[in-house]
């Protein structure tokens, strides 16, 4: 099985940035736990803070599935969301934090609707669930 993990805008600061939500393990370290767990599988990680290269990532996948962590995108980005929905790819997405528990902006993702389903609030190890998600 081929997984995609995409993680969106100032996931690049995982580590360094709201410990205290997001833990203290970069997205390097995040990802290598992520591809040890699944080492019978291939895993692919792409992170970006630009949209539209979001998109065109997503559109140009070949896996078979997507897990995507748009990070503060989840909340507006009709481009994400209309690329998700555009693809065959089912995606999964992700938060580390509960975003219910946080600021009433979170609460709202314009992405669930297109998605397979959602897992969040589960550190690093919502990666791990949501591509566990694909073995179903």
């Amino acid at each position: 099985m081929k997984l995609l993990f995409i993680n969106g805008v100032n996931l690049n600061l995982t580590g360094k940035r709201e410990t205290g939500v997001y833990g203290s393990k970069t997205l390097e370290e995040i990802n290598k736990a992520i591809a040890a767990h699944f080492a019978d599988d291939e895993c692919e990680f792409y992170q970006s803070n630009c949209e539209g290269d979001i998109c065109t990532k997503l559109q140009s996948a070949v896996c078979d599935g997507i897990i995507l962590n748009a990070g503060a995108f989840t909340h507006y980005s009709y481009a994400i969301r209309d690329a998700i929905a555009a693809i065959k790819i089912p995606v999964v997405e992700v938060h580390m934090s509960n975003v219910h528990a946080r600021e009433e902006f979170r609460h709202k993702s314009v992405l669930s609707e297109v998605c397979r389903g959602v897992i969040l609030g589960f550190g690093e190890n919502s990666y791990i669930l949501a591509g566990e998600s694909f073995k179903l």
